[in-house]
């Protein structure tokens, strides 16, 4: 059975790749299981100096929760418990001791979006959207995405996103401050993150170690309530009826199609 995620260390930068193509890089447990171990396993190596957290092909970063999987989850009790479970990965990531920069090869759209939140950084594809589409869905963020969100643009901005479901362009994401680079139309972004990371791979590691040190201080702070209302929250918006007359709906017009 093919990895869901891939991992390889050069010149001092961990290469974290999810590796489901085919699913639109969808985040089952498991593949969100194995995003968590690859940084898990990486975080006491001395010789890195940052992470690149990608998805395979051009189309999707990660098109957010695995539907087929997420099916099962019945309840409010049962969906805490999954939202538990994933934020858990993301924190993973989130807390990883070194800057973690997403590379965003395609859309990142609902948890997809909150994966690219959890990391420190974002450079985009020329044609990579990101969007807080969990409202067409009937439920809301679940993974800390929806916190990073507002600690990172501040409230008024986020919830425009997430209550217009915004699903911004990249110049737009670069406006609001999503974006830390793009990809110019005709320019990779294998090129685009190289250049971006360049002045990076000449820090010393635990300089970067340092630096992060204070970066994850300032986002610690007061995290802990936020995290407990999101969750909270989203265990009774999966549970509301709304919620499955959603999913029913998305499914007929997936059937339709």
């Amino acid at each position: 059975m093919t990895s869901p995620v891939e991992t390889s260390t050069r010149g001092g930068v961990l290469h974290v790749c999810i590796n489901r193509p085919e699913k639109r890089n969808a985040l089952s447990m498991a593949t969100l299981d194995a995003i968590a171990a690859a940084f898990a396993a990486a975080a006491d190596d001395d010789e890195l100096r940052l992470a690149v957290l990608t998805g395979e092909g051009d189309k999707s970063f990660a098109a957010g929760g695995d539907l087929k999987e997420l099916a099962s989850v019945k309840g409010e009790e049962a969906a805490v418990a999954m939202a538990t479970h994933a934020k858990a990965a993301l924190s993973t990531v989130r807390n990883f001791p070194l800057p973690v920069i997403a590379a965003l090869n395609g859309d990142a759209l609902g948890g997809g979006a909150e994966l690219a939140m959890a990391c420190d950084m974002r450079v985009a594809a020329s044609h990579a959207r990101i969007g807080f589409i969990q409202g067409k869905l009937g439920i809301t963020s679940a993974w800390g995405g929806g916190v990073d969100l507002m600690c990172l643009i501040g409230p008024a901005r986020a919830l425009q996103m997430m209550t217009r479901m915004e699903v911004l362009s990249p110049a737009d994401a670069s406006e609001m401050g999503l974006y830390n680079a793009t990809a110019d139309a005709g320019t990779t972004l294998e090129d685009a993150v190289e250049s971006f990371i360049g002045p990076m791979r000449g820090q010393s590691p635990h300089v970067m170690r340092a630096f992060k040190e204070m970066a994850l201080h300032l986002r610690r702070n007061d995290r802990e309530e936020m995290d407990r209302l999101e969750t909270y929250n989203f265990g009774l918006a999966w549970a509301h009826p709304d919620h499955d007359r959603a999913v029913d709906r998305l499914l007929n017009k997936t059937r339709a199609s």
